[in-house]
């Protein structure tokens, strides 16, 4: 019978690799991803370096950009909308009259399927997260 050190793969050689401390840190190291991809074996050094690289860049993001399960399709819709620098007003193409996006934004009224089929196509997000249940604000 092998001990476990027998039988665990022997140590690739060490891996030059700094945490993501800044956006500008961040945005260099998705620029080394993007040039890695497609270019890299699994389990070979560059490989690790290429794994390690995309744990970090998933830590910072979790930290400084945090969507979470819990983000529903208006903090979704939110993020986006803060992301490309849109107005309410430029939602009205996706979701209609500038009443019906005040309701919806204010979860006075829900998503309905041509809304999300509208939202996915024009501002790319996941149809997934824009069939989210959410609960409706009734109090206004």
């Amino acid at each position: 019978m092998q001990s476990m050190t027998e039988s665990m793969r022997p140590l690739s050689e060490p891996i030059a690799v700094r945490p993501i401390k800044t956006e500008t840190d961040y945005e260099a190291t998705l620029a080394e991803i993007a040039q890695m991809m497609d270019n890299v074996q699994p389990d070979t050094p560059e490989g690790d370096k290429f794994d390690l690289l995309v744990t970090l860049v998933e830590a910072y993001e979790d930290t400084h950009y945090p969507m979470g399960k819990s983000a529903d399709p208006i903090s979704m819709i939110e993020f986006v909308m803060d992301q490309q620098g849109m107005t309410r007003k430029d939602l009205e193409s996706y979701i209609g009259p500038r009443q019906r996006v005040w309701e919806v934004m204010e979860k006075q009224r829900k998503l309905t399927l041509p809304m999300i089929r509208r939202l996915q196509a024009g501002l790319g997000i996941p149809a997934e997260v824009l069939i989210q249940e959410y609960e409706l604000n009734r109090s206004a």
